[in-house]
């Protein structure tokens, strides 16, 4: 028998706000987070415009020392951790910490570590190369940093799955919990990448939008949508085991109800033209849940601003819903407002989800004015929506063709 799973806190750094409260309080509002590049002169660059965090301070979060030790991926994550943990009510002293556990990924690590460090190479030597360079660039270091900053002793992993990563890492804490292997994580994804070699490496991959107006930069499903706009922060969720959450008298935000994980084994960068991977990542969350395609009431959609995305994203909801399902979902794009956060994307998108069940209600795709003729679906244009939502899902798709789809419900009883 698979057990049951629960949200009951979430954490989150973004670009509207560095907490979930300012950050879905920025979202009803429409507020849009990007704007010019702040962190290294962009004279020489195409791309102009990301969506930067804003007045974050380590040591709010953290001790001086700590927070010297962390690279700011491994600093969003800990801040969301810590907030996720609060949230919840999680006292780990009044817990057997080895069943509490972390799942928290991040697409690079630290580019600018790197960038830094071989600086450092090329004009001072090898010998000058700071002795914390590996600890500070390796991904997998914002779970541990949250584990040894919360004290959980359970398991401890990262999953890297490029844009799909936070969702990837989501739903591997949602079946160790199911299994029996924890009856607490803190899951989700972190990312800090709006550096040279980054914006570099994703214009040449004409990957991102070079458009300078950033109220038009990121316009998912538009028709004159030409790439995604980079943007950084982390979002962090704990979970828990039902009769657990029960137990402690936590507040009980969501059900998770739906996991589904394919890969496109098609393109490294492409997504399959058809959809037919994404769509079965889809079904298999539905398949889990126990439901219809009708009994879906809304999808974040992964919806990055980028051709190939938002056209494949589409035939792949039309493939797993049917077309006459698919038309009657609601569906957005939290990246029109936040940019494209990458490994973080999908843990946002999560919490996205979880505030729109709590407060029934759809934010509108901001930006976006003109659709594409073949993204004929409802994107929720113009203005939000405000309805009652028992089942929402959330898509994220990677670089490498990975697929990962969680499927969440309102929480009943029964």
């Amino acid at each position: 028998m698979k057990r049951r799973v629960v949200v009951t806190g979430m954490g989150a750094v973004t670009p509207v706000g560095n907490t979930v409260y300012d950050f879905w309080s920025s979202i009803k509002e429409g507020k849009v987070g990007i704007g010019p590049i702040t962190k290294f002169d962009t004279s020489d660059y195409k791309v102009k415009n990301a969506a930067e965090v804003k007045n974050f301070d380590p040591k709010d979060h953290m001790d001086f020392k700590a927070a010297k030790r962390m690279e700011p991926f491994s600093q969003y994550a800990v801040a969301a951790a810590k907030e996720a943990v609060s949230d919840a009510g999680i006292v780990i002293e009044k817990e057997d910490p080895f069943r509490a556990g972390v799942i928290i990924g991040c697409g690079v690590g630290s580019i600018q570590e790197i960038e830094k460090e071989y600086t450092t190479i090329l004009k001072r030597g090898p010998a000058r190369v700071n002795p914390l360079t590996v600890p500070l660039l390796i991904s997998n270091m914002a779970a541990g940093n949250v584990s040894i900053q919360l004290g959980f002793k359970g398991k401890c992993t990262d999953v890297v799955t490029a844009c799909a990563t936070g969702t990837n890492c989501i739903g591997d804490a949602f079946r160790a919990i199911q299994y029996g292997d924890a009856d607490i994580m803190a899951a989700g994804g972190t990312e800090s990448c709006i550096c040279p070699t980054a914006a570099a490496g994703f214009t040449a991959l004409t990957a991102l939008s070079c458009t300078l107006d950033p109220l038009r930069a990121s316009i998912p499903f538009d028709k004159d949508r030409n790439g995604f706009v980079l943007g950084e922060g982390a979002g962090v969720v704990i979970l828990e085991e039902l009769n657990h959450a029960k137990a402690r008298g936590a507040r009980i935000c969501a059900e998770v109800a739906g996991y589904g994980s394919t890969a496109d084994a098609y393109h490294i960068t492409s997504p399959k033209e058809d959809g037919s991977a994404a769509a079965r990542a889809m079904q298999l969350a539905l398949k889990e849940a126990g439901i219809s395609p009708e009994q879906v009431d809304y999808i974040n959609a992964h919806g990055t601003s980028t051709h190939h995305n938002d056209l494949f994203e589409t035939r792949a909801i039309k493939r797993a819903f049917g077309e006459k399902a698919a038309r009657a979902l609601l569906i957005n794009s939290t990246k029109s407002m936040i940019g494209h956060m990458l490994g973080a994307a999908g843990a946002v998108e999560f919490i996205t989800c979880v505030k729109s069940i709590e407060d029934s209600f759809i934010h509108q795709t901001m930006g976006t004015r003109n659709l594409d003729e073949e993204c004929d679906l409802n994107y929720t244009i113009g203005k939000p929506v405000k309805r009652q939502i028992h089942w929402a899902m959330s898509n994220s798709f990677g670089f490498g063709g990975h697929n990962a789809v969680l499927l969440l419900k309102k929480f009943e009883e029964n």
